[in-house]
């Protein structure tokens, strides 16, 4: 065998700040998007239905964090992803899409407006090709700064503002933050950076904080009544739930966001009429016309999940679309799922049937989210 044929080694499973502190903690640890990650510590029902009614704590570390800065960025940046990167203020957070040319998905994203910058958070299963599609496509004179030295941990539930106020201190109470506006703060002698957002669809907040002091903020948060340490498999119910779709579930290259019914990530007007994008042609007549498929959330009936990857068919029992996401719903106390269906089969109320593993599944169309968000928003 020549040495160009060598199989190539398997990249070693990396270990958040945290991982001892998970383990510690009675946290099941398995590998997802190349890090050894708590999936639960009690059970995932009973941190699902916490989180719901008090706050959890999540370790988010994995995603990656860029700090974008330069002349021009705001530009630059537009060229990429189809939101209003000019309007939005400092402190602001918003929701992107990484884009193809085909107006496909690569990544969907957070940027905010820090002073100097923006901050930029992707996927921790694509952050390598995301940063080397970003420092390919951005002109040179823009720096992208990978922050491997920041942790990122969630605080999520209806009891998360009581908690935090408990311990921050900064040039503005915590209750002028609102949803997806963030700010920086001191936690328990910390400098770090607090936006009112997260993937729960409750009240909550992400801190973006050195990992050197994670443990010492997990430690106090966790020391709060309220608060308990929640693994990835609440995590994925509550999104599931909240209707945020997961990157590599519900999204993906071949995917538009309007076929992902993420129609609000392309809605500014001064965007869909400028264009400049990738794919904004497609994307706009999509808008217009419709798309083919698009993602539904169903109600499954009975009490057996159905999990990804299980089929979408006709009365003739052909597959016309895929599940993407599905497991069994604490809030609602009922099997959900999202699916890609025919535009025809997508409005609330369509029966569906799904095959998975040689059985049929009755389901129906159900508007999203299934159950509210909790989100503050300013004004409300």
């Amino acid at each position: 065998m020549s040495d160009d044929d060598t199989p190539a080694e398997t990249p070693e499973t990396q270990t958040l700040p945290l991982d001892a502190w998970h383990r510690a903690k009675g946290g099941r640890m398995v590998e997802f998007a190349g890090y050894w990650m708590p999936v639960q510590f009690e059970g995932i029902m009973a941190e699902h239905l916490w989180v719901r009614e008090n706050a959890g704590l999540f370790d988010v570390s994995h995603m990656g964090q860029l700090f974008l800065s330069g002349d021009g960025l705001d530009d630059a940046l537009e060229a990429l992803i189809p939101a209003d990167v000019k309007g939005v203020a400092l402190g602001q957070q918003k929701y992107s899409l990484l884009l193809a040319e085909n107006g496909g998905i690569l990544d969907d994203l957070m940027i905010s407006r820090w002073p100097g910058g923006i901050y930029m958070v992707v996927n921790g299963a694509t952050k390598w090709d995301d940063i080397a599609h970003l420092r390919e496509h951005l002109p040179d004179h823009i720096t992208l700064n990978h922050l491997e030295d920041r942790a990122l941990l969630a605080l999520q539930g209806p009891k998360a503002f009581d908690v935090l106020k408990r311990h921050v201190t900064g040039d503005y109470p915590l209750d002028a933050l609102y949803f997806m506006i963030g700010g920086k703060f001191v936690l328990a002698g910390v400098e770090v950076w607090i936006s009112r957002s997260g993937y729960t669809g409750e009240d909550g907040f992400e801190i973006s904080l050195p990992a050197d002091a994670a443990e010492r903020i997990a430690d106090l948060l966790t020391g709060e009544p309220e608060v308990k340490p929640i693994g990835l498999g609440a995590r994925d119910s509550l999104r599931l739930e909240a209707d945020l779709p997961l990157y590599g579930h519900d999204l993906d290259p071949e995917t538009t966001p309007v076929m992902a019914s993420l129609g609000f990530a392309v809605a500014a007007k001064r965007r869909r009429e400028e264009g400049g994008y990738p794919g904004h042609a497609r994307i706009m007549a999509e808008r217009a016309d419709g798309p083919i498929v698009k993602r539904v959330g169903l109600l499954v009936e009975g009490r057996q999940p159905v999990r990804e990857g299980a089929m979408v068919v006709d009365a003739e029992g052909s597959e016309v679309g895929k599940v993407t996401s599905g497991g069994f719903a604490p809030s609602v106390g009922a099997p959900i799922a999202m699916a890609y269906v025919p535009a025809a089969m997508a409005a609330p109320g369509t029966e569906i049937t799904l095959a998975q593993r040689g059985k049929l599944h009755r389901a129906t169309v159900a508007p999203m989210p299934f159950v509210p968000h909790n989100y503050v928003r300013k004004g409300a």
